[in-house]
This record gives C-alpha cells, sequence and structure tokens, in this order.
C-alpha cells in the first residue's frame, strides 16, 4: 500500500510547476521604474504587500492631497500577498479561540472591527472594480479525530455568544457537505470568511495606488534609514532616497531597516499545492457545493479551497523555521512537504486519484509570539510598523493600514485605545535559543496531535509564559 501510494503521490507531482499559481499568468503586471533620485514625500511606505498597499491607498482616501511614495523591493504583491491561499477572514486576533484568550476584554469590540474592515474590503473591491474573485463563504472547519470534536463545539459555542451564524455538523452532515471520508464532524462559520484570488487583489490595489496618485518604486529596497533636519527621514535606497516625515513600515517576515522589530517576527515557510482542473465527473465525487474554504482542527492543520476554475489549493501542514531567520529563494521549494501534502490530499480525497497537481511552492510568513498582528514606532513615531499578521493578513492588513495612519497622524481613535494595538507579545530569544524553542513547539505540536491533543509539558510552560499555540 505504502509503495502504491508513494508512486501515486511521485506521479501526481511529476509536472507541477515550482512556482506559485496565482502568479503564474500573462496579466501579472510590467514593473515600475526604480527610484533613482532623490525626493520628498508627505508619507512614505515601505513594503509593496497588502500591508503597505492598503496603507497608501487608505491614506489617499483620506487626503486624496497627500503625496505617498511606496518603495518595494521586488514587484508589489509577489511574496505573501501573492502566493497564500486566498482566505479573507474577518477575524484580527488569528481566529476566536487566539483572541478569547489573549484579549478577552476586547473581544467583542476587536470582532465588531474585523466584521467592519471585511465589509470595508469588499466595498473596496467593488469600488476599484478588482476582478479577484472574492466570495463571501465562510469557512468550514473539521474534525478529523475524536478529541478534536469537543474543540468544534467550543468555537461553535464561543460564536454563538458573540451573536454570530453558527452551525455545528455531525459525521454525516459533514461528509454529506463534503465527501471525505476523514471527516468526524465541521463546525462553519457562513459569514466571517470571504474566498479571493490573492495575486489579483494585490494587483488590484496597486492599480488603485497608482491611479489615486500613489508613486510607486518597484525593484528599490530600503537599505537605511537616517534623520533629516525639520524632523523627516531620510530612506536610503541603491540609487535614489525618500525624504518623508511620516514612514510606514510594511515589510512583513523581512528583515527591514528597523532593528528592533526582527526581535519579535518569526519567519517561517509554508507550503501548498494546486490540482489540475477537476473533470464534472470529478467536481460530483467532491460535493462542495457551498465552495467554503475548509481547514482542519489539528494543530499542524491543513487549509484547502476550490478555485472559479475548480481546481484545489491544499497547503499547510508544515511551518518551518530556519536558523537565523534565514529568507531565502532556494527555501520556497522543499520536495519533502510537496509529497507530505500530496499524500495527506489523496487521504482526504481517495476518490480523486489520477488528479494531478499543476502547481507547487512555498512562501515565508510573518509570525510571532501571539500569533496576530502588533504594532510599533521608532524615530519618536516618525515611523510606525505593522507585522506578526501569522497567515491572517489577506483581511488584517487592511485594519493595519487604519491603525497606522491614526498614529502616524496622532489620531486618538477607538483603533488606537485597543490593547491589541497598545501591547506587543514577547520578544523571542536569539539563537541557538530561537531555533531549539522554535523547533521543541513543532515537535511537541506533532506529539499532541497524535496524542488526543493532549499538551504536554513544554507546551503547557509555553502558555503559563503568553506564548502558547492553539490554532
Amino acid at each position: 500500500m505504502a509503495a502504491k501510494g508513494s508512486k501515486l503521490w511521485a506521479s501526481a507531482l511529476a509536472n507541477a510547476a515550482p512556482t506559485p499559481y496565482w502568479t503564474d499568468r500573462p496579466e501579472r503586471p510590467t514593473p515600475t521604474d526604480p527610484l533613482t533620485t532623490a525626493t520628498d514625500a508627505d508619507l512614505a511606505v515601505i513594503g509593496g504587500g497588502y500591508s503597505g498597499l492598503w496603507t497608501a491607498l487608505l491614506a489617499k482616501e483620506r487626503d486624496p492631497g497627500t503625496d505617498v511614495v511606496l518603495m518595494e523591493s521586488g514587484l508589489c504583491g509577489h511574496a505573501a500577498s501573492g502566493r497564500n491561499g486566498g482566505f479573507c477572514s474577518a477575524s484580527l486576533t488569528h481566529g476566536l479561540a487566539n483572541g478569547l484568550e489573549r484579549f478577552p476584554d476586547e473581544i467583542h469590540q476587536l470582532e465588531r472591527l474585523g466584521r467592519i474592515n471585511l465589509d470595508g474590503i469588499e466595498d473596496a473591491i467593488h469600488r476599484y472594480r478588482i476582478d479577484c474573485e472574492f466570495e463571501r463563504t465562510g469557512e468550514m472547519e473539521v474534525a478529523t479525530a475524536p478529541h478534536e470534536l469537543e474543540w468544534l463545539r467550543e468555537s461553535h459555542d464561543a460564536a454563538e455568544a458573540l451573536g454570530y451564524r453558527s452551525k455545528l455538523f455531525d459525521a454525516g452532515e459533514t461528509r454529506g457537505l463534503v465527501h471525505s471520508p476523514t471527516y468526524l464532524g465541521g463546525w462553519w462559520d457562513p459569514d466571517g470568511v470571504a474566498m479571493l484570488d490573492p495575486a489579483r487583489l494585490a494587483w488590484g490595489l496597486r492599480r488603485a495606488c497608482l491611479q489615486a496618485g500613489v508613486r510607486i518604486y518597484e525593484g528599490t529596497p530600503v537599505q537605511r534609514i537616517s534623520k533629516s533636519h525639520g524632523g523627516a527621514l531620510n530612506l536610503h535606497t541603491p540609487h535614489g532616497e525618500v525624504r518623508a516625515p511620516r514612514v510606514a513600515l510594511c515589510t512583513s517576515a523581512f528583515a527591514g531597516p528597523v532593528p528592533k522589530v526582527t526581535r519579535h517576527v518569526v519567519p517561517v515557510y509554508d507550503y501548498a499545492l494546486m490540482t489540475e482542473p477537476l473533470t464534472a465527473e470529478q467536481r460530483r465525487s467532491i460535493g462542495w457545493d457551498t465552495r467554503m474554504g475548509l481547514g482542519d482542527a489539528s494543530y499542524r492543520f491543513h487549509y484547502y479551497r476550490l478555485t472559479s476554475d475548480n481546481r484545489i489549493l491544499f497547503g499547510g501542514y508544515d511551518a518551518i523555521y530556519h536558523f537565523g531567520n534565514r529568507i531565502a529563494p532556494t527555501l520556497e521549494s522543499n520536495e519533502a512537504t510537496f509529497e507530505t501534502l500530496a499524500a495527506h490530499f489523496f487521504q482526504t480525497f481517495p476518490q480523486l486519484e489520477g488528479l494531478r497537481f499543476s502547481h507547487r511552492w512555498g512562501g515565508v510568513i510573518d509570525t510571532c509570539g501571539r500569533f496576530c498582528a502588533f504594532f510599533g514606532s521608532a524615530y519618536k513615531g516618525r515611523l510606525v510598523y505593522a507585522a506578526g499578521y501569522t497567515g491572517l493578513g489577506v483581511g488584517a492588513t487592511r485594519f493595519g493600514a487604519e491603525v497606522m495612519l491614526d498614529q502616524l497622524w496622532d489620531l486618538d481613535t477607538e483603533r488606537t485605545r485597543l490593547r491589541l494595538v497598545r501591547s506587543r507579545p514577547r520578544a523571542l530569544p536569539p539563537e541557538p535559543l530561537r531555533s531549539a524553542g522554535i523547533n521543541l513547539t513543532r515537535w511537541s505540536l506533532a506529539r499532541a496531535d497524535a496524542h488526543e491533543g493532549r499538551r504536554n509539558l513544554w507546551l503547557k510552560t509555553l502558555d503559563y509564559t503568553g506564548l502558547g499555540f492553539d490554532s
């Protein structure tokens, strides 16, 4: 059986292109010219992913006369923003359970603001005519082990307590919705998550920024920052510089020119597969007519969804950290992980045997000790930053952009008064302790999944110190 399975996975992966499916398209935009001169701006944005694009666009919406410059080291949306699963969640806290654990006194407020934020994203997509296949499908979390059923019940009860629509399904009902023999139950949040095409969202925001008058310089990494006269900051790039009194640092997992941010950010690599389009018969064999996003309740979880042309994206499970916060293009491919994901895919949908994968890829995401975004400032408040979104940046980065703009213009708002915004997670230790701790945590989570969810002494210690992981 193992030999047959291994052959099946190898055959399914044989012709998969080692590049993100979302960006492997002819409509990928032509890069703008890099910065080659010295220039001034009212606001400088470092980073052209969702965080930077939302910050630039919302600044223009607040005041069209604001002169905004955005600098991106590559092409806008080329990193996490263009290669994720396309789950656009209302949660600002990496899920309701994590929010209840860390911000119990604010959870009603955070959930309300998160739903308003998701509505704002949908509104912007319509106003700017961004064709990113936005679908308000919700997400279903499925149990694939008996102990996970109680976790689903807890999530369902917490959602109902907040007044949300929430549906709990037994094994038969769950398998009736999506035909997988691995499902023992399901919890569906029908309103809190939308599915979309992540690269087309990034490209659409980029286009909207350009049309609003944002000056975008791609191929322009910011190498260092220095103070300028009059309270402004100088942002030095290889061939030019920008002088601005306000700076938003939006570099996600990548080490930017503000060292203290990296003490809190952990770059981890996540991997995904994309199938070829399903035939009509294959599509009928899995059901899934609701088209909701799916994720399992394990600690080492998978996420998967349908695309508009009936492909299946299947990712997650492995979250791999490399010593010294290492980030490199070579790490975007991991054959062992791809084979593991392929094996898990066919265990989930054995009726799809013979289906092939068209793309396989990886990318780095920014996580932190509390698994949701944190905020901070430098240079006496002239520079602000947001990071640590832990895979939920498709939605939460718009909220983070609003926070950064409030802070840069010294506005006292409901957002800036949140403990979520005013507090920060614990800084992680330097190497080699950082790597040892992360790898011990990964090992412990795998053991917990194999032992009915029981957390060992290491995980309990992390829980006690506020660094516990419960996703």
